[in-house]
């Protein structure tokens, strides 16, 4: 995998002439690799086809097509959609309700010992169970299915951006995702479930996209409909949304955050069906609360799912703001945004430290949890006894009856006396979810220490860096929160009476601004900020602390998503292009030697270049006498040629299939994409001598009409076509007639800076940039500023 290239300073970029076309040198080497980490390990990528073909033999298909066909179609995609949306809901609610129960069965163990004054006991308990939850996890993850491990939305990014890996939505990888995030959010590692559900979302939708299994037995001509990549592309669209929704109880967060933050590529009539699953996972989510509501579920109840409901824990008076309090809120956001920088910075190269070890093999990543285990159980279980006993607050019941404080989510005792309660270990003694619920009650200015949440928010921040690379299915998102959350309250308390918003409506401004300042999202975190809190009156503060926080933590790196996009090494085309792809034309960045095919090739011709080259498109080009002059004819695809091999429909002589002949020997259905990660390859087609010596003609199986450029267009505008189209090939042409009638093919490595950097690079000075904050452009303003007060006094 390419590294990723380093910036120049300011101040040598603004020294650099001004490029011209004499000083383009162009290296003789590709420096992009197409191998990228998926999950734990490093595994093959493709590229997706979402181009139409259009040929003879796919035009009769769609003509063939009854008004029948047709409804079954759209009737099967929207019931696609509702299997979607109750599988779902049904796996977000089993995974919280493990987590609810796992979980608090062990803090329920150690909270009797602990009450017995067995505190050595307690903690081997604890972190006992914890490295076996752990190491449980990791170890599915590693053996079983090293694509479920991470939260497994830079995948999903990436597959809906074009790039498909293997088995990242297998059944299997499916299974492994949902048991071991439950083993790993229940082993107190401070990970969470969101991003996880997004890519449980995501395997489901593409399973239902595989256009049936013969494995199974599901050979029903109507689930062919959805083999292609464009409907599976939307199934898992609406997937990855449904998991938002399901996370979070947020059903239009679901299908914003999977408009935002996910899909390269939207229409309206996938917004439709997005919402669709998004409701249907509230509702199936609402039905099982609602059963859960008498205590059926064990430890389960109304507050197991994600749902912070402060509309009714708010007085009027606490939920009044002024004017006054609006620097409060933008102190928020810049703090959000610097500390979610410096979060996105520490977690890079935690990442990498992380690679390097889990490189060593399958004992080296079980060694790395474990390790990450026993630091985090010492920490969950030893920084509590910092914390000063305090006494149950005054307002309501004092304590139950076995001197806990109110609820048991709400105040542990940890090694206090009856009726007092250890502020630090009800946030980490708690799951995350319940940790938040506290940090977000209102009238609880006097519950917490400054001092008990200074060490809760270094410890979160820290664990939050450092448990998210070991080797589970983890999420970022809830730890954000909670890590954001805590801060809130801590400025709350160091401002004291200069502020007078309450400390639990400062505690959710935290979380929204920190989740700007690492995610960079905005208008998916703000509705599903306000979906998790129930009330629309935070909307403007959510919305102004949001807009501070990413643009002020844009000047320093990009979302941590993208950081671990280009660490993985996954091929993202961004939306924006680089200042020298105007300088450049796609004529400067085509590499060869372009393999095309004859109208009617020879077999062994085929089979020789497939052989010899990785090649997933071949340009086949009319020469005499199928053509008066050598003319560009189409495209043909590497599976479909290995389709054609397979059937041997071969002819002895150098002409042209009869129409007839085509029609009744093939089927478009022969030619579907197969699941994602299955290809078939050449090795798999034997032939005899006397077959090699036979000819194709690949005139009837060629897509006709592929999208071209001509070679002179400025790389940033192929770019824009490349990426708004979802092209896998782009053919280049010349300029002139009396030329090949093609240049080359860009492909999407072909657009990566790696590649055009390695190619020209004396471009490296010319990269984009949003205003990075770097070290010498921070000396540099820094003495202007001194400068200017010098010379103001």
């Amino acid at each position: 995998m390419a590294s990723p290239l380093e910036d120049p300073p300011m101040e040598e970029e603004e020294q650099r002439p001004q490029l011209t076309r004499a000083l383009l040198h162009r290296s003789a080497t590709n420096n992009t690799s197409q191998v990228a980490m998926v999950g734990s390990n490093p595994c093959p990528i493709e590229s997706l086809d979402y181009e139409m073909i259009e040929n003879d033999l796919f035009d009769q298909n769609w003509r063939m097509r009854s008004k029948a066909d047709q409804v079954r179609y759209v009737v099967l995609k929207w019931t696609f959609c509702l299997v979607i949306g109750i599988l779902t809901g049904i796996v977000g609610f089993v995974i919280n309700l493990a987590v609810e129960n796992v979980a608090g069965f062990k803090h329920d163990a150690v909270s009797a010992l602990m009450e017995s004054s067995s505190y050595w006991t307690a903690f081997w308990v604890f972190a006992g169970s914890n490295l076996v939850l752990l190491l449980f996890a990791s170890s599915i993850t590693a053996f079983v299915s090293p694509a479920a491990g991470g939260s497994g939305i830079p995948e999903v990014k990436a597959y809906l951006n074009g790039v498909d890996a293997p088995s990242i939505f297998s059944l299997r990888t499916l299974g492994v995702k949902i048991v071991g995030n439950i083993a790993a959010v229940s082993s107190s590692l401070h990970v969470g479930k969101a991003g996880p559900m997004v890519h449980t979302g995501a395997c489901i939708a593409a399973i239902f996209g595989q256009g049936g299994s013969r494995k199974y037995g599901l050979t029903c001509r109507w689930l062919r409909y959805f083999k292609n990549d464009r409907d599976r592309r939307d199934l898992v669209t609406i997937g990855a949304g449904a998991g938002v929704a399901a996370a979070f109880r947020a059903p239009v967060g679901g299908v914003v955050f999977a408009l935002e933050s996910l899909s390269s590529w939207w229409r309206s009539a996938l917004i439709w069906r997005s919402f669709f699953t998004t409701a249907v996972v509230a509702v199936v989510l609402r039905l099982f609360i609602e059963l859960c509501g008498s205590g059926r579920c064990g430890m389960f109840g109304q507050g197991g799912l994600i749902m912070y409901d402060v509309s009714t824990m708010f007085d009027d008076d606490l939920m009044t703001y002024h004017l006054k309090d609006i620097p409060t809120v933008i102190l928020i956001g810049v703090a959000g945004a610097l500390l979610g920088g410096l979060y996105n910075l520490l977690m890079m190269k935690v990442l990498r430290v992380y690679n390097t070890i889990n490189e060593g093999g399958r004992a080296h990543k079980l060694l790395l949890a474990a390790t990450v285990s026993i630091l985090t159980s010492c920490c969950v279980f030893g920084l509590p006894w910092l914390a000063p006993c305090r006494p149950c607050p005054t307002t309501g019941s004092p304590w139950s009856p076995d001197g806990t404080c109110h609820a048991l989510n709400r105040f542990r005792r940890f090694h206090c006396p009856p009726g007092h309660y250890n502020d630090l270990a009800s946030l980490f003694l708690n799951i995350n979810d319940d940790a938040i619920r506290n940090l977000y009650s209102t009238g609880t200015n006097d519950v917490y220490h400054p001092g008990s949440m200074i060490i809760f928010f270094v410890a979160s921040y820290a664990l939050g860096v450092l448990s998210y690379g070991v080797v589970a299915p983890s999420g970022l998102f809830v730890p954000i929160i909670l890590t954001g959350a805590t801060y809130g309250r801590l400025v709350a308390m160091l401002l004291g009476g200069h502020s007078g918003l309450d400390h639990g409506l400062v505690a959710i401004l935290g979380s929204a601004s920190f989740l700007g300042g690492t995610l960079r999202m905005t208008v998916s975190v703000c509705v599903i900020i306000l979906e998790l809190t129930n009330n629309l009156l935070l909307l403007p503060l959510v919305m102004l602390v949001l807009l501070i926080s990413k643009t002020v933590a844009d000047s320093f790196n990009s979302s941590i998503y993208d950081l671990i996009l280009q660490l993985k090494g996954l091929p993202h085309l961004d939306g924006h292009t680089e200042p020298y792809m105007r300088q450049l034309t796609v004529g400067d960045v085509v590499a060869g030697p372009l393999r095309s095919f004859n109208g009617v090739e020879k077999v062994g011709n085929i089979v020789h270049i497939l052989r010899t080259t990785g090649h997933n498109a071949f340009p086949v080009v009319d020469e005499p006498p199928f053509s008066p002059a050598p003319v560009l004819y189409g495209l043909v695809l590497r599976a479909h040629l290995l389709v054609l091999l397979k059937k041997r429909e071969f002819l002895a002589a150098p002409e042209r299939y009869p129409k007839e002949y085509v029609a009744g020997r093939f089927q478009a259905e022969d030619f579907d994409k197969r699941g994602s990660g299955k290809h078939d390859t050449i090795g798999d087609v034997q032939l005899s001598w006397e077959e090699m010596e036979m000819y194709v003609d690949l005139h009837p199986f060629a897509n006709t009409s592929p999208y071209t450029v001509v070679e002179t267009m400025s790389l940033a505008k192929a770019l824009v076509l490349f990426r708004e189209v979802g092209l896998r090939h782009l053919l280049v042409v010349p300029k002139a007639c009396d030329r090949s009638p093609v240049v080359g093919i860009l492909t999407r490595h072909d657009f990566m800076p790696e590649h055009i950097l390695g190619l020209h690079p004396v471009l490296l000075g010319s990269r984009w940039k949003r205003l990075r904050w770097q070290k010498g452009a921070v000396a540099k303003y820094f003495r202007s500023l001194l400068v200017w007060i010098a010379n103001s006094g």
